[in-house]
Formats: C-alpha cells, structure tokens, sequence
C-alpha cells in the first residue's frame, strides 16, 4: 500500500512537471507562431490579389467574412474571401480575390485532403488558372478535371455561391 502511495506521488509530480514545461514552451512559442500564421495569410492574400496593398478585414462579431482590397492609391479594388465546403473525401478551403465587377481575380486552395493524384489536382494551377478572370456568372463553364469530378464541381459551386453572398454585400463599396 505505501509503495503504491509513493508511486502515484512520483507519477504526479512527473505530471506537473511536464504540464509545467509544455505550458512554459506554448507561452514562449506562441507569438512566434501567430506571426507565422499572419505572414502567411498575408502572403496567400497578395497570391489572390495581387495589385492589393491594403488588406482591411470585415468582421461580423469575431468571424471575419471578408477583405476589403485596396491598391497602392487607397483606392478599393476587389474583396478576398474564405470559401470551405466538402469535397469528395474532405473539406476543401480555399481563398478568393474577386474585383468590384464580380470577377475572379484568382483562387488558392489552401486546405484539402482528397485523393492523392486525383482530387488533390484541385491545387494545381493547371485547375486554379482556370477562374482568373472569369466572371461568377461563368464558372459552372470551368471544366472538371478528369476522374476528379467530385472534388472539381465541389471547388466550383463553393466558390461561385461564396462569391454570391460577398459580391451582394459589396455592392455598394466604393
């Protein structure tokens, strides 16, 4: 019985200590990863619209729904927005840069799981070129890519219905 006393303590305090150093290691490493975070956001947000200068999110409570794009001038040229929805075998983020007239400027798939080799061409610029400069009217005329069907037409209705609703929440910025 004391035995098993002294080992529950020893595992105890190997517990608090490693919570300890884990928490210690998160506080120190924590401003060093949002950093990271936001430089990439940045970056793929110049990626998909690349004359912006000025990235300025619109909240609503907390979410962000869009970024209102600005050129070098302070001028507003476009809005980049998130688009999620699943594809064949996961969800499929990607981000939007679309002009005040409802053009696509480009997209970037930042988040997918599909089928290596297939569905996973959804990232290829082979697919992604395929939206620059058509208009949201004109993307169910984008064509799928072979034996990725699923995750293609997913891309495509995500990113036409997304641009949808921020293009009618646009419509008045100037």
């Amino acid at each position: 019985m004391k035995e098993a006393l002294r080992y529950g303590f020893i595992l105890a305090m190997i517990c608090v200590v490693a919570s300890g150093l884990l928490g210690g290691m998160n506080s120190l490493t924590r401003p060093k990863i949002i950093a990271q975070v936001q430089g990439e956001e940045q970056a793929a947000l110049r990626e998909v619209m690349p004359e912006g200068q000025h990235f300025e999110p619109i909240k609503k409570g907390k979410d962000i729904i869009y970024y209102k794009v600005n050129n070098k001038d302070g001028k507003f040229i476009g809005v980049a927005f998130e688009a999620s929805g699943k594809g064949y075998s996961s969800v499929i983020d990607t981000l939007v840069g679309m002009t005040q007239d409802g053009s696509i400027a480009a997209i970037k798939i930042l988040n997918q799981n599909e089928t290596p080799g297939l569905g996973a061409r959804i990232a290829e610029s082979s697919f992604t070129g395929r939206f620059t400069n058509k208009n949201i009217q004109g993307l169910t005329d984008i064509q799928a890519i072979t034996g990725a069907t699923i995750s293609s037409k997913a891309v495509i209705n995500l990113v036409q219905e997304k641009a949808k609703e921020i293009q009618a929440l646009i419509k008045n910025e100037k």
